[in-house]
């Protein structure tokens, strides 16, 4: 059993993290840290990293959920005592940044995994399995979601390094990036920004794939009623269809759907890495929004009030 350590106790630990170690053959939750509440029964609670390094428990991967601007420097601390670490998604506010814990990985041959979580949903390997080899003529995508709904009072999503709407919308990017048989590049953007924010609101991508299909990607944080994570790819066989986040498959000649998992197949992944020694950061979805911050034209729009 490996045992891991889950930092940050928000939303996305409470509802993903921790069930899917609950349920996992490979892991062991040791301990929880936040520097708010009780953790969890069962575990040791610390409510900062220093804490948990001084007490002397044992453990030996821990799970980062914390927002992205603050990652770095635990990740830096837990690799250096050759702790595996798992970054949830967006691994890190800079390129750069994540590069250098990559190579601090290396050195203290422990594992790094930037965990792109919407690549384990239930469609996506068929998905890009099927696309293989196969002509692409466009694609579109539609992610469209209501911030209040899934980030309720996290003021963290619209300062510096908080990505914004791209913070769901990177899901869309791993995706795309892990599923089309060749790479994408960004031609241009649209990012409509709060004047109170400092991330983007809503953003109009235009990409293009190495052999020339256009993509267009339609992001929106304000979407009420029905949320939209759509994917469409036209192909020389047809179109191949990608609903709710990946969940749901549909090609020329039928639908593909089934129970998702995508966290339990996220800590599997992770588990092996550990047993391999391996890391995995792939940082593709990552420079496409770091592209569209360099080069897209910001709109100031109306404040963002909650």
């Amino acid at each position: 059993m490996v045992r891991i350590a889950v930092v940050g106790l928000g939303k996305i630990a409470r509802d993903q993290h921790l069930p899917a170690i609950a349920g996992s053959a490979a892991f062991e939750l040791a301990a929880t840290v936040d520097p708010a509440g009780d953790g969890v029964v069962g575990a040791a609670h610390f409510a900062s990293i220093e804490a948990l390094l001084e007490s002397g428990l044992a453990f030996d991967a821990a799970a980062l959920c914390t927002p992205p601007q603050v990652r770095r420097n635990l990740a830096e601390a837990l690799l250096a005592r050759g702790v595996h670490v798992l970054l949830e998604k967006p691994p890190g506010v800079t390129l750069g940044e994540v590069a250098v814990l990559e190579r601090a990985a290396e050195a203290a041959g422990a594992s790094l995994f930037a965990a792109w979580h919407s690549r384990f949903a239930h469609g996506v390997a068929a998905a890009r399995d099927w696309l293989a080899g196969r002509q692409i003529t466009a694609v579109r995508v539609v992610w469209r979601e209501d911030v209040r709904v899934w980030h309720p009072g996290q003021r963290w999503i619209w300062q510096p390094g908080g990505l914004g709407v791209f913070d769901p919308g990177i899901n869309a990017l791993s995706i795309l990036t892990h599923i089309l048989p060749q790479p994408v590049y960004l031609t241009e953007a649209i990012l409509d920004v709060p004047a109170n924010c400092a991330a983007p609101i809503a953003a109009d991508l235009r990409l293009r794939t190495a052999g020339g299909a256009p993509v267009h990607m339609d992001l929106d944080f304000l979407q009420t009623g029905p949320q939209s994570w759509d994917i469409v790819v036209e192909t020389d066989g047809g179109p191949l269809s990608l609903a709710k986040g990946g969940a749901e498959l549909t090609l020329p000649d039928g639908a593909l759907r089934g129970k998702d998992r995508e966290y339990a197949l996220l800590y599997a992944h992770f588990a092996g890495l550990i047993a391999a020694r391996q890391s995995d950061v792939d940082m593709g979805p990552l420079r496409i929004v770091a592209d569209a911050f360099l080069c897209g034209r910001h709109v100031v729009v109306e404040p963002f009030i909650e």
